[in-house]
């Protein structure tokens, strides 16, 4: 894979993601927590993906 392909991929993930918490209707401060949560963990998700497919395209 291309390292373009990858990081539009990570980007468009992580904008997805901005746009559903910003369309969301009232969230509750748990709600948020969770959703931040999740943010985070998808990232650092999405970050060792990355450096994975890097070190094998390498």
């Amino acid at each position: 894979m291309n390292r373009r392909v990858v990081r539009g991929m990570t980007t468009a993930a992580m904008l997805g993601a901005a746009a559903g918490m910003l369309m969301a209707p009232q969230l509750s401060r748990g709600t948020r927590k969770k959703m931040k949560k999740r943010t985070r963990n998808m990232m650092d998700t999405a970050e060792n993906a990355y450096d994975i497919v890097m070190n094998m395209i390498r």
